[in-house]
């Protein structure tokens, strides 16, 4: 077995058939894919879904059913399931292009010490794409176009968890994902893979492909300033909890960086009159209140 594709899913049954869909639509040899779902507590119709689709493909299809909430939970679930040599997540709401699996494997061909590999992510905006949001934080969205080639990725530049792969064997020497990071039911808590990535760094080299490709679908609510601003909130708190730094030195750096930012906002609304100054304000006041809740009430939970 070559490929393992590792979906992880919570009460998205609809989105997930159509992942699983993809996958099977592929280019790479099917005897050389196999597709886990890892089921992280869902309460929809997930179970029938995959069930239906099992029954038209066959074992392919693997069905695992982890009831502790959490992305990085279920994905350290599905890295323990898997039978391939790469491990291939791909979102529970993102579609593959029909050559995504050839592509990235044959990534990881060139080069033994390649040990994470990136592909390109494309945006499918259900409601249109916000006009308000500020160029530097278009990511936020998982969207990704990092080069226009094969390249390696330097620090602290890294593949998004919408579409990213690792050879399986970097676990057996490095530990998974950190699960105190991480989503985890509608917390929108990050920085597991940057986390992890960072540590696989001291081993292994990571890679970008424009080639292996995925179109992941943006909801029109997550395209609403209120879920980008909360968005912006748990990456302060995922980035605090990643850094596990509570002296009152990080506490002082991020209320004085706030308070500039209220008085930078304040500026940008009332005497310039720019929205997007305002915006890009308002983000690090968010950014930077969920620093100082993750060193607070995070304090001593890191992995």
């Amino acid at each position: 077995m070559k490929a393992t594709v590792a979906i992880c899913t919570h009460n998205r049954g609809k989105d997930t058939g159509e992942a699983v869909e993809s996958v099977m639509r592929q280019s790479y040899p099917a005897a050389e894919i196999e597709i886990v779902v890892v089921d992280n507590g869902s309460t929809d119709d997930t179970p029938e879904v995959v069930q239906s689709l099992q029954k038209q493909y066959g074992p392919r299809i693997r069905y695992i059913r982890e009831d502790r909430l959490g992305l990085s939970v279920a994905r350290n679930r599905a890295i323990g399931e898997a039978r391939g040599e790469i491990i291939l997540f791909l979102d529970d709401d993102a579609i593959a292009s029909r050559d995504w699996v050839r592509h990235i494997v044959e990534v990881f061909e060139q080069d033994a010490a390649i040990g994470c590999v990136g592909g390109r992510i494309d945006p499918i905006w259900e409601g249109g794409e916000p006009d308000w949001v500020p160029e530097e934080h278009r990511s936020v969205f998982t969207v990704l176009d990092y080069a226009d080639e094969v390249t390696e990725m330097p620090p602290p530049h890294i593949p998004y968890g919408a579409n990213v792969a690792f050879r399986l064997s970097v676990f057996r020497q490095i530990q998974p994902f950190r699960e105190d990071l991480g989503r985890v039911g509608r917390k929108l808590l990050s920085s597991e893979e940057s986390e992890l990535i960072a540590r696989m760094r001291e081993h292994y080299k990571v890679y970008y492909t424009p080639c292996g490709a995925v179109s992941h679908k943006v909801s029109r609510e997550r395209t609403t300033k209120k879920w980008f601003l909360k968005r912006m909130f748990w990456q302060g708190v995922g980035d605090a909890v990643r850094s596990q730094d509570h002296s009152y030195v990080a506490v002082l750096k991020h209320s004085v960086r706030m308070l500039q930012a209220v008085g930078a906002s304040l500026i940008s609304i009332f005497y310039f009159k720019s929205f997007k100054s305002f915006i890009r304000q308002i983000v690090k006041i968010c950014y930077r209140n969920g620093s100082l809740v993750g060193i607070l009430r995070y304090s001593g939970k890191g992995g």
